[in-house]
């Protein structure tokens, strides 16, 4: 009887892991933002798009280098812009944000 009310207390505690995990998925929202780099060559186009991808919530990526844009899908549970801009900075960059028209 004791390995029985164990069993259904460990089948309780995963179903309850499992339902949260699923309402955090719900919960997020993918944004995009494009930020203008001053990115020069197909090295510094190559570097952003190695190092900025795996950050945390990226889902998407791509540069323009002939109008030094970067365009990026992202999680909003996982980061936000100021997080990548602040990245992309890190990696020796200035960057802004470009607002849709």
């Amino acid at each position: 009887m004791r390995t029985v009310k164990l069993i259904l207390a460990a089948m309780l505690l995963l179903g309850t892991y499992t339902v949260s995990a699923q309402d955090t998925r719900r919960n997020s929202r993918e944004e995009q933002v494009i930020f203008s780099v001053n990115m020069d060559c197909h090295n510094c186009e190559e570097k952003i798009k190695k190092n900025i991808a795996y950050e945390r919530g990226v889902r998407n990526l791509t540069t323009d280098l002939s109008k030094q844009l970067v365009t990026i899908n992202y999680r909003t549970d996982r980061t936000d812009k100021a997080k990548l801009k602040k990245a992309i900075e890190k990696l020796g960059y200035t960057c802004a944000e470009v607002t849709k028209q």
